[in-house]
Parts: structure tokens; C-alpha cells; sequence
């Protein structure tokens, strides 16, 4: 009965309704066919992009096989040798081994009969030359770098596979403050993700191996108390470079406590020396001053000084070198922790701050040519005013003593730049 109470009362209404269903039921069947259409299309473009996709981790993977094939797996093997005599037993992993303080201790490690193999990305956050140039250095004493990343967990895994390594010298970041604000993700690639993936190998290989890895001064942010203690509060960083160093620290923290993991951090002090980084001031300053470019000298609050404790990299080589000396064995086995294992932070620092303006009166005299100077007032881009190291934790664990003062420093410093651009070519000597 209820069919025929919903009929129309006329004839004409009847079939004003009958063509309204009939339009609904085309425009239902037109919007089932376009649904079902655009389905089976997102069906065909996801098989074939999968396909796609396949071939190509396919493709990379033949990539990688055929690259990392015997040949490099030699060389690796090569590099990990370790000297007759003076090595200790001592294999070393040297991530960032292309860069300024990697090459550096790279050098010292190998010289001293270690075995050493290192592993770059040779990005071009700086000219990438200067870091091949670096490359053939080491490759003169027999060291191997590898070409790759930190965050590449299976190539890092390889790696373990084909050798033992005894220490891990985690070098490779992102570093400069200033940097952040243009490129604020390579931070967190490297400085955080590139740690992690690399303690999630650490973890897992059976012997896990001591780590030492470079923090920085830059944690302190805007603490206000000098000199700089490992005991001072890091909790305010005034730049994300230095938010991802203290991140670091907590994680470094946090895989010691639950893998057992070994794990010394050095915060480094404005180091500087030959070979350094383009970014630097020192190095950009003499470039300028040479140039006849007029050089930025920042000043702080009421023109307050802006000082900074640049330590010679020899000195930071020998505070690397001791902490990875007096670095106790990890205490994990196959991922999972066995007993406590030792977790520290040394400040590395020349404990003797200068005002960048008595850098720059240095320079002058060393490069024979007056500066253009232009005070500034300092950016809102992360700098901090002043740093100062407490060194006396270092001192008592690590011997570490610095012996370069900035006038000597910087002399050995020029003496390497004029050499590597003479003449606008650049030299190894």
C-alpha cells in the first residue's frame, strides 16, 4: 500500500517525477563511471609507478654492487691495516674525514700506525675541491675515504662487515651557525638523523665499538658564565647548529644508557689552523683582506668586544687522539647492553679568548696588506659575543694541554694559504 500513497495525484506530476528518477539514475550511472574509471587509472598509474619505482631501487642497487664491488671492498681493506709496532690494535672509522678536523686527525692517526678508514659525502657546503684536495692528501699516506653518507645505514653496515672497527671518530656534521637560516633541514639531516642512523649501526655490530664524536662550544649558547664549564647549563642555545648539537648530546646519552654504547663528546672551541674551513672567519678575512674587500667586524651591546677562544687544530688533534685513547670498550652485545659503559663531554679550548680585532691586526701583519675594516653591530643570526673554555676537566682525563698561541697559529695558517692559492692556483705543498 505505501508504494501507491507515494504516487503522484495526476497524471502530469507523475511524469515530471518519472523524468527527474530517469535524470538521476544517468547522472548516478555517469558519476559510478567516472568513479570506477578514475579508480582503475589510480590502479594503472600505481602498478606501473611501482614498477617504475622497483626498477630503479633495482638500478641503484646493481649501482651500489657493481660500485662497492671487490675492488673498494680491497681498498677498504687496505686502509684498515694497521702499522706494525704502534698501532695498538686500534681501527678507526673517521666519519667527516674529508673535512677540516677529519683530515687532520685522520693524518695523526694513520702516522702513528692506527688503522684508519674514512667516509665523506663531499658536499658542496664549501668548494667541494678543497675537500678532494684534502682526499689526495690522505690518500698519500694509505688512507681510504669512502664516497657516502652517514644516514646510508647499509653502505656504513658494509663497512663493519668488512672490517672490525675498534673506535668510530664521528666528525661529519653540518657545522657554521650563520648557515641554519638558509638550509635549516641539512642540520637535522646530518647533525641528527646522520648520528642516529650511525649509533643504530654501532648498536647492532658485535663488537660495538668506542665512539668519539665532535660536539661543540656552541651548546653554552647564551649561558653568561665564563669560562665555560661541561657542568654549565646547555639549555639555551641561541642557533639551531647549536640546538643539534645539543640534541646530539641527549641522544648520545640516551644510546649509552640503553645499548651500552661508549660515547665521548668533545665540544670544540673555534678551531682554525691550515687547511681550514672557507666559512671561517680567518680564512674569509685573509681572502678579503688580499682582495682589498672591505672585511665585517661585529661588535656587541654599548660596542662591547667580541671575542672568541680559537684553538690550533694540533691541539684539538691531540684532545681527539686522547679521548679516543682513554675511551673505555662499549658494554653491548648483538643490541642489547651488558653492564655500564662510559659516557663523557670534554671541552677542547685554548682557554685564552681574543677579540676578533686583534685576528684581524694579525692577519695584517702576517699578510703584509691593511685591512678595510667596517664595524658592525652584531646579527640577530645565532653568534654569540663571547666564548671562553674550562679546560681543567680535559686537563685531569686527557692530558690535554693546548701549547699554540694565536700570533703562531696563524702564521703556520698563512703560510698554508699563500701556498695553496699562489697565484690564483691551488697547491698541496
Amino acid at each position: 500500500m505505501k508504494h501507491i500513497d507515494n504516487l503522484p495525484t495526476s497524471p502530469g506530476k507523475f511524469k515530471e517525477k518519472s523524468a527527474y528518477i530517469r535524470l538521476r539514475h544517468h547522472f548516478s550511472l555517469a558519476k559510478t563511471t567516472f568513479w570506477t574509471l578514475a579508480f582503475v587509472g589510480l590502479i594503472y598509474i600505481s602498478f606501473f609507478r611501482s614498477l617504475h619505482i622497483a626498477h630503479s631501487d633495482s638500478s641503484r642497487r646493481f649501482l651500489r654492487t657493481s660500485f662497492y664491488g671487490p675492488d673498494w671492498e680491497k681498498r677498504v681493506k687496505e686502509s684498515s691495516k694497521i702499522g706494525s709496532g704502534n698501532g695498538n690494535g686500534v681501527c678507526v672509522l673517521v666519519t667527516g674525514a674529508a673535512g677540516f678536523v677529519g683530515t687532520h686527525v685522520s693524518s695523526a692517526l694513520k702516522q702513528r700506525g692506527n688503522g684508519v678508514v674514512g667516509l665523506d659525502n663531499f658536499n658542496d657546503y664549501y668548494d667541494p675541491s678543497l675537500k678532494r684536495a684534502r682526499q689526495a692528501l690522505l690518500a698519500r699516506l694509505g688512507v681510504y675515504i669512502v664516497e657516502g653518507d652517514i644516514n646510508d645505514e647499509e653502505l656504513v653496515r658494509r663497512m663493519f662487515d668488512i672490517v672490525e672497527f675498534s673506535h668510530v671518530m664521528h666528525l661529519a656534521a653540518q657545522a657554521g651557525v650563520r648557515y641554519a637560516m638558509e638550509n635549516p633541514s641539512s642540520y637535522v639531516h646530518s647533525n641528527i638523523a646522520g648520528l642516529v642512523s650511525l649509533l643504530e649501526v654501532c648498536k647492532s655490530v658485535n663488537p660495538q665499538p668506542a665512539i668519539v664524536w665532535a660536539s661543540s662550544s656552541s651548546v653554552y649558547g647564551l649561558n653568561n658564565k665564563v669560562p665555560f664549564s661541561e657542568k654549565d647549563r646547555t639549555d639555551q642555545p641561541a642557533s639551531l647548529y647549536a640546538a643539534t648539537k645539543k640534541a646530539g648530546e641527549e641522544i648520545a646519552h640516551t644510546y649509552n644508557h640503553i645499548y651500552g654504547l661508549s660515547l665521548t663528546g668533545l665540544r670544540f672551541f673555534t678551531v682554525y689552523g691550515p687547511w681550514g674551513r672557507p666559512d671561517m672567519a680567518y680564512f674569509f678575512f685573509s681572502k678579503d683582506i688580499l682582495k682589498g674587500k672591505s672585511i665585517s667586524i661585529f661588535e656587541g651591546p654599548n660596542h662591547g668586544t667580541v671575542a672568541r677562544d680559537f684553538t690550533y687544530i694540533d691541539d684539538i688533534v691531540k684532545g681527539c687522539l686522547a679521548a679516543l685513547d682513554t675511551a673505555e670498550k662499549s658494554t653491548g652485545s648483538g643490541g642489547k647492553k651488558k653492564g655500564p659503559a662510559q659516557l663523557r663531554v670534554f671541552n677542547l679550548g685554548n682557554t685564552s679568548p681574543v677579540p676578533v680585532s686583534d685576528l684581524v691586526s694579525i692577519l695584517e701583519r702576517l699578510l703584509k696588506v691593511k685591512a678595510k675594516r667596517k664595524i658592525m653591530k652584531m646579527p640577530r643570526n645565532g653568534d654569540v659575543q663571547f666564548t671562553h673554555a674550562n679546560i681543567s676537566y680535559a686537563q685531569k682525563e686527557l692530558h690535554y694541554k693546548p701549547t699554540t698561541d694565536l700570533q703562531t697559529g696563524l702564521k703556520k695558517f698563512v703560510r698554508w694559504y699563500l701556498s695553496y692559492y699562489r697565484d690564483g692556483k691551488m697547491s698541496d705543498q
